[in-house]
């Protein structure tokens, strides 16, 4: 492994970039963030300022140009990632982009296609499968500590009635369920190892701003049932609980845990109808941000395997469609990828 780290550009200056993702990348052992760009310099260069970032363009054009830039992260707003990423893989450049990739599975193909032309890394930024809790979560459910899984279920939420936000623009990719609803279905792939069959989906649709602020989705696995809601008009959620034969496994703050304390995994063995047979497994303090960029980095200097291959996305997409599909036509619809 070379000793030099991989030098990261920021395309745009999002919240999620200043919230989460640059502090945790500061800390990363092989990766460094060598410039940010925006279409106005100034609110590049303020954002710079603070985390030490040495360079700020006033364009995400010049930011594609610096041949020192290796890698770049691709926070736009969601309408943009297709457009943006294939960009900066034409122009030689690895992408780790936010998710969802694009709007639809059909992007997203279009995304894998520009890889296989440019021979580059792609990889969405689904961090929650670096995080230690995930990988370990996955490995019990596999090697069966709560039996055959029969259901998995998910909530996810917040309040944002916001007319001027753009996560509620439905001409940019917004709404719950490309924001949100995409993490039950690439965590519940991820731990089962399996792909979706069918999916049904019912959606409510804001009647101003026109994005899905309700949806409720039935996910068919070869082996168990996914139903899950994500909702950006209610009270915070975030849980998702495994269901087995032989017990449970359920973790909160199942996005964003913190970064601050250790997290936790709770089982029950499913011998006590009042949930008093409980025992927590504690992971160790991380950054899933940190972890994330890392693995990406070494994979970019190692010619290895990123963290959420590119041909996942596309299925994960693919669900995502069918769910779109099913709230229209009222039925049962096959993932299309």
């Amino acid at each position: 492994m070379s000793a030099r780290k991989v030098r990261w550009g920021i395309l745009g200056a999002a919240s999620i970039a200043q919230r989460r993702v640059i502090p945790a990348m500061l800390k990363c052992q092989h990766a460094t963030i060598a410039a940010i760009a925006s279409r106005d310099r100034n609110k590049a260069e303020k954002m710079a300022r603070p985390f030490g970032i040495p360079k700020a363009y006033g364009s995400y054009e010049e930011l594609l140009a610096d041949p020192e830039i290796e890698v770049i992260y691709n926070p736009l707003p969601n309408d943009l990632h297709l457009e943006w990423s294939i960009r900066a893989v034409e122009a030689g450049k690895h992408v780790l982009c936010e998710k969802p990739l694009s709007v639809n599975a059909y992007g997203a193909q279009k995304l894998l296609e520009a890889r296989k032309r440019t021979q580059v890394k792609i990889s969405e930024a689904f961090m929650v499968r670096t995080h230690p809790r995930w990988l370990r979560t996955r490995e019990l459910i596999r090697a069966g500590r709560i039996g055959r899984v029969r259901v998995i279920t998910g909530l996810f939420g917040f309040f944002n009635a916001n007319a001027e936000d753009i996560r509620n623009m439905p001409e940019h990719g917004g709404g719950a369920l490309l924001d949100i609803g995409c993490y039950p279905i690439t965590i519940s792939r991820f731990v089962l190892g399996e792909e979706p069959v069918r999916a049904a989906g019912s959606i409510e649709r804001d009647p101003e701003m026109k994005t899905d602020r309700l949806t409720s989705a039935v996910v068919e696995f070869p082996s168990s049932r996914l139903t899950f809601t994500c909702s950006t008009q209610m009270t915070r959620a975030q849980e998702m609980k495994f269901l087995g034969t032989e017990g449970r496994i359920e973790i909160e703050r199942a996005i964003n845990p913190s970064t601050d304390t250790p997290t936790e995994i709770l089982f029950d063995d499913g011998q006590d109808t009042f949930d008093h047979a409980t025992t927590l497994e504690t992971i160790p303090t991380c950054n899933q941000f940190t972890i994330q960029g890392d693995l990406f980095s070494r994979a970019v200097r190692e010619n290895d395997e990123v963290p959420v291959p590119l041909e996942d996305s596309v299925k994960n997409m693919a669900v995502i469609d069918a769910i779109f599909r099913s709230a229209e036509s009222g039925k049962w619809e096959e993932p299309r990828s």
